[in-house]
């Protein structure tokens, strides 16, 4: 059986390296800006919880402790194992296997979509919000947090790993699906420098990542983001 479902779009840092992964995910926004911004635009008490790209499942413990049912949905068969295990305790949550752009859910089902660190390349992502104007259902919300490119060092060291990406384009992109921005001052924080330097590594090219760390001393970086979303 393929590792991934038809249609994923392969994520290099957590498809190749989850262990590193997970420790950018515990260091990523420690003040909880992005969900704090997430909830005051909608609300997800008692709602119905979709993340999509959930990975490892690293956050659905955080949308259960608030909404009445949360789903995973991720391409990549082993990640979703690991996130069925992390949520095995959890009656609320369950993980689903599939694409994007081929949700396994019926019309008008979810009150939250929520996408991380998953959208960010504009063009192309057609096929996927289709899905989310079927499945979110009125009155309902869509949110995609994603790095701001035009914004800071990491901004300048992801620009340099992936010199074909236009911030104009995506964000022309956005504006034309209808989508409203806010841009969010996130920081990663962690324990060990190590951590930090395995974290830069997996997510810019060689030379780059080396730069990166050269770059940032001690334990703690900025990392600019932009906060999307669309009501239904």
């Amino acid at each position: 059986m393929p590792r991934t479902v038809r249609g994923a779009i392969p994520s290099p840092n957590i498809w190749n390296t989850p262990q590193v992964y997970e420790l950018e995910n515990r260091a990523v926004d420690p003040d909880d800006i992005a969900g704090a911004a997430m909830r005051k635009l909608r609300p997800w008490q008692g709602a119905t919880v979709l993340d999509i790209g959930c990975g490892t499942g690293y956050h659905l413990p955080g949308y259960a402790a608030e909404a009445a049912r949360v789903i995973g949905i991720e391409p990549h068969r082993d990640l979703a194992a690991a996130a069925r295990r992390r949520c095995a305790a959890l009656p609320s949550v369950e993980v689903r296997e599939a694409a994007a752009q081929d949700l396994p859910l019926p019309d008008a089902s979810v009150d939250v979509a929520i996408a991380r660190w998953a959208y960010f390349f504009g063009p192309g992502c057609e096929p996927g919000l289709r899905e989310l104007s079927r499945v979110v259902r009125r009155g309902g919300a869509a949110f995609v947090l994603d790095l701001d490119a035009t914004g800071g060092a990491f901004g300048r060291w992801f620009q340099r790993t992936v010199p074909a990406y236009s911030a104009p384009k995506v964000e022309a992109f956005w504006d034309r699906q209808g989508w409203q921005r806010r841009r969010l001052d996130l920081r990663m924080v962690f324990e060990r420098r190590a951590d930090l330097e395995a974290v830069l590594r997996i997510e810019f090219a060689p030379e780059v990542a080396e730069q990166a760390i050269a770059e940032t001393p001690g334990l703690e970086l900025a990392y600019p983001n932009v906060l999307r979303w669309r009501y239904f």
